[in-house]
């Protein structure tokens, strides 16, 4: 299955849940992720409620946009610092993302598609964490 930028566009429930190991404490963050079209592909932003080891519910969010070619997507971060890549049939592997010292190396499924899930692999001497993020149509 190829995807394209119309089977991503519109609200999607997100949840996410993140293991760090580096301080040994787990979190989760509940929220939804919106594809906005654009010129350029898709504009992506996610708002949620982030809780780590019991602690107070904090208000997360982020954007990035995405760019589609033949073969793949190109995400930017919001400010159009390049992020990574990946295939338009599910990967599975992004381009692994080098920030800083810490490296980022994710993994996208979309096997049960509109159901879909993207987990990172964040390693370095400032993060060692991963994160899972479910991904399903509102």
């Amino acid at each position: 299955m190829k995807l394209t930028p119309e089977d991503f566009a519109g609200v999607w429930t997100i949840s996410r849940q993140i293991t760090d190991m580096r301080i040994l404490e787990s979190g989760t963050l509940q929220g939804e992720a919106e594809f906005t079209p654009t010129d350029a592909g898709l504009h992506y932003h996610e708002r949620g409620m982030l809780v780590f080891a019991g602690g107070a519910p904090v208000l997360a969010e982020r954007s990035y946009q995405w760019a589609f070619t033949e073969d793949a997507v190109h995400v930017a971060h919001g400010d159009g610092t390049p992020f990574h890549s990946f295939a338009l049939t599910g990967g599975p592997e992004a381009t692994p993302h080098l920030c800083g010292e810490d490296m980022y190396r994710g993994v996208y499924s979309f096997v049960s598609f509109p159901d879909w899930r993207v987990t990172w692999s964040v390693t370095g001497p400032r993060k060692n964490y991963r994160s899972v993020t479910d991904y399903s149509r509102k």
